[in-house]
Order: structure tokens, then C-alpha cells, then sequence
């Protein structure tokens, strides 16, 4: 008679120390801390198969040299929004697991309703969309609205992951609304919390992996942008996708954050219309205005996102400080960064900032981490200072160091064909990587420098004591 396996049971764990508990505790025993202990799931731990060999147990699982692996090839299926497979590396990798994550009325939801439904039209497999928090009703109506019909395109309203998980049948799409709405019967705990959240999330990844299902998970933020529960959801999933952008403006970004399947620093653009969400392919729109190059403190940069380069707009303004501490403000730019350039010129080129409000803002609402954004930065900033308006056809990258040096950057020659492409006619580059661009100096005008100083001079901005 075959031994009978144990339900799985419930126990409480504090997050911080590892101390588990039959019920909930306000405050852990053991180390104090308040509203740490979590529900989890106890699942009793079966025997290993194990075999004995000369009187020494081995597994029956066994270790395989590099060569013997084999090639698993992922194919990728086509969404219907370029900027979505661009993104994604490519297309949607069969049996994966996408979560979305965004501030509400974003445009999530109708993201990935228009995903489903070019799937839906497109697959031989009908799509489910699982709506947690609408009726079906209300999804319908978003369809009618977006011009989406197919009856390939199969709506659920539930809750349970047991029931939704019985209602998979044939489908290899699945769309979850959102991982925060649904629940287990496993745990006693209320939908959302930090329990139900990994729970499912875990069982949903072994659907995924089992049957071969791709899963595109919508998830909730916090009010500090980050995807609300615990670290665990993000390091299950396969890709996790960011969709920022303020409601009130028609552009918005997508942006990955981990990619199994690709660079994980792609940046999507899109273009939110009545009929939906579009891909936008001109970002010269976007990120770069028309009226640069007449007032003073703007630069251009080509910035390097996963396998794109864009041409971004940095914009400064310098105001006198009417309190004895001066600010700055940054957006798309790190505020570490922005405080050490500062320091920068004032030492080694002899720029005053000590009595002077800085504010600086990268245009679209991209955000700007790379290094070679430094000598853009530091031209903006000159500018802006000395209110000197830098040429509109000029473009500068690359990496200022604490003495005032500019170090190389990798993509230089991509970097230099993007301001080609876009029309640009010179560009101010590193001293070494001027090797790698001499390509380029019949199509643009090369100007290679070594100091912060160096750079100013070439672009006349009149600094007070320029270095070299």
C-alpha cells in the first residue's frame, strides 16, 4: 500500500531573523522586529532517490560536460508592436514569464490587451486574458475601443489561481491582471500579500516551464516606482518591464530591467492614441527639441540603450541661489553624478556654482545612467553658465574624470554614425577613441579632446581659467 502524502501546511517565517511560528505574531520573538513574520507554505520534503553503488549513495542525476549539452533554441513570436519585440530581444519567447509593471492608468492594461489580441488573430492556440480586478464585460469594452475582435481571444474574471489554472486547456498565452489580484487556496492569508505574491508567482513559473505557456504578468507599484511585494517576484520572472511616463503626456517608455533573452537596457517608445498604443520609430521628436542651439544650456548626446542609440537633449538652467544653500535638481540624471561634474568644473576650469541653483533635466523623460553622458553634462552646464548657446549640429559623449580628464567609452563608432544619421555635423569625442572613429571624418567633423577645458575652448563657451 502506497504511503499517504501529506497536505501541505502553513507556517509563519520572519523576513529578517528565520523564525517560524505556527500563527501570526506582530512582533517577532526572537529578534523584535515588528510585521516581519510571513505566511509560507510547508510542503513535506519527499525521499531522494538515491541508489547505492559499492556502498556509497549517488543521485540518479548526473553531471554532463559542456560539450554533451544540448542547444535548446527559443523561438520568438511576433507581438504586432515592433518597439514591444524590440524590447523583449526580439519577439516572445515561448514559455516565458513577462511581468509589467507601471504606475496606475498607465496603460498596461491596454498594452498588453492589444498583445493578446494580435496573438489571438495570429497563433492557432486561443489566448486567454485573465482579468482579476474587471469584469469581462469592461475588457470587451476596451476592445471595442481599440478595434480588437477575435474569437480566438478567450476572457476569464477570476481569482483563484486553482480555477484559473483548470481554465488554461490549450491556451500558450496567458495574460494575468494583475499577480497582486489573484490568490491561493494553499494560504489563508488575503490576496496581495507578501505570501500569496511569491506563492503565486512560484506556481505560475512551474506552469510556464511545465507546459510550456507564456505568461505576461501585470504587477503593481509601490509609491516609490518600485513593483510592490517581494524581490523574489522579480527574480523569478524571465523579463521584467518597466512602463513609465506621466499621465498626462501621450509618449511613454518601456523599459527592461532584467532580460533573460536579451539586453536588459532596452528602451521602447511609445505613442498612446485613441486607438491604442503605437510604436514610435523617430525619436528625434522626443528626445531633442527645435528651439536648441539658441538659448544657452542645452547639449545633445548620443546615449547607448541595450541595441539602440539614441540622440538625447540635456538641458540646464543656472539661477542665483536666494538662500545662503544652493540646490539642484535633476531629472534623467543621476544626483551623485550631477554634484561630482559640478565640483569638477569649479576646480579644474574655474566655473562659480557655489552661489547658484542648479536644475537639470534630460528631455522625454529617459533617464540618462551611463558614463558618457558626462562631457555632455559639462558642456550644458558651462553654457549655462557663461550663457553661451552651443551650435545645434553639435554633439559631444564621453567619460570626465575627478582631474578633468575624458576617458573612452565603448560604442564610440555607433555613437558617431547615430549623430550622421541624424543630421549632425560635429561631434566632440575622447582622444582615444578618435582611432576607432577616423572612419567617419569625411561624413562629420571630428573633434577629439583629452580635458574638460579642452572641450569649452572648442566650443567657445569662455570659461574663467580654462585647463590646457
Amino acid at each position: 500500500m502506497a504511503p499517504k502524502v501529506k497536505a501541505p501546511t502553513t507556517q509563519y517565517v520572519c523576513s529578517q531573523c528565520g523564525f517560524s511560528a505556527p500563527k501570526w505574531l506582530g512582533r517577532c520573538p526572537d529578534c523584535g522586529n515588528f510585521n516581519t513574520m510571513q505566511e509560507e507554505v510547508v510542503r513535506p520534503s519527499e525521499p531522494q532517490k538515491t541508489e547505492n553503488r559499492g556502498g556509497m549513495y549517488a543521485t540518479k542525476t548526473k553531471a554532463l560536460p559542456l560539450s554533451q549539452v544540448g542547444y535548446e533554441k527559443f523561438d520568438r513570436v511576433k507581438s504586432g508592436i515592433s518597439e514591444f519585440d524590440t524590447v523583449l530581444g526580439g519577439g516572445i519567447v515561448r514559455g516565458s514569464l513577462v511581468l509589467l509593471g507601471g504606475d496606475p492608468g498607465i496603460g498596461k492594461s491596454t498594452l498588453l490587451t492589444q498583445v493578446a489580441a494580435h496573438l489571438a488573430a495570429t497563433q492557432p492556440s486561443p489566448t486567454l486574458y485573465v482579468s482579476a480586478e474587471e469584469s469581462c464585460s469592461q475588457v470587451k469594452m476596451r476592445c471595442e475601443r481599440l478595434g480588437l475582435n477575435s474569437d480566438n481571444l478567450l476572457l476569464l474574471n477570476e481569482t483563484c489561481l486553482e480555477d484559473i489554472e483548470l481554465s488554461l486547456g490549450e491556451s500558450k498565452f496567458v495574460v494575468i491582471d494583475s499577480v497582486q489580484a489573484i490568490y491561493t487556496e494553499t494560504l489563508s492569508s488575503a490576496a496581495g500579500s507578501v505570501g500569496q505574491v511569491r506563492e503565486c508567482a512560484a506556481r505560475l513559473m512551474r506552469i510556464a516551464k511545465s507546459q510550456n505557456i507564456t505568461f505576461f504578468i501585470i504587477g503593481h507599484v509601490t509609491k516609490e516606482g518600485a513593483l510592490a511585494g517581494p524581490k523574489v517576484l522579480e527574480h523569478i520572472m524571465d523579463t521584467v518591464l518597466y512602463f513609465e511616463g506621466q499621465q498626462e503626456d501621450n509618449f511613454k517608455l518601456l523599459r527592461a530591467v532584467k532580460n533573460r533573452f536579451g539586453s536588459a537596457q532596452e528602451v521602447g517608445v511609445f505613442e498612446m492614441t485613441d486607438s491604442g498604443v503605437k510604436s514610435v520609430s523617430d525619436y528625434a521628436d522626443i528626445f531633442l527639441s527645435e528651439t536648441r542651439g539658441i538659448a544657452a544650456g542645452s547639449s545633445v548626446t548620443p546615449s547607448e540603450s541595450g541595441n539602440r542609440c539614441m540622440n538625447v537633449e540635456i538641458q540646464t538652467l543656472i539661477s542665483k541661489a536666494p538662500f545662503g544653500q544652493p540646490r539642484r535638481m535633476n531629472l534623467g540624471v543621476d544626483y551623485n553624478r550631477l554634484v561630482m561634474l559640478i565640483a569638477v568644473l569649479e576646480k579644474r576650469c574655474g566655473i562659480p556654482f557655489w552661489n547658484s541653483d542648479v536644475y537639470i533635466n534630460a528631455m522625454g523623460g529617459i533617464k540618462l545612467t551611463e558614463p558618457s553622458v558626462d562631457l555632455a553634462i559639462c558642456a550644458a552646464l558651462a553654457s549655462a553658465a557663461n550663457d553661451v548657446p552651443i551650435d545645434k549640429y553639435t554633439a559631444l559623449f564621453g567619460e570626465v574624470g575627478l582631474t578633468g580628464e575624458i576617458r573612452p567609452v565603448t560604442y564610440a563608432d555607433k555613437r558617431v554614425n547615430e549623430c550622421i544619421k541624424t543630421g549632425f555635423k560635429r561631434v566632440i569625442i575622447p582622444a582615444k577613441n578618435a582611432k576607432v572613429c577616423k572612419k567617419y571624418e569625411d561624413k562629420i567633423e571630428l573633434v577629439p579632446v583629452q580635458y574638460v577645458g579642452q572641450m569649452i575652448k572648442a566650443l567657445q563657451l569662455r570659461p574663467t581659467n580654462p585647463q590646457q
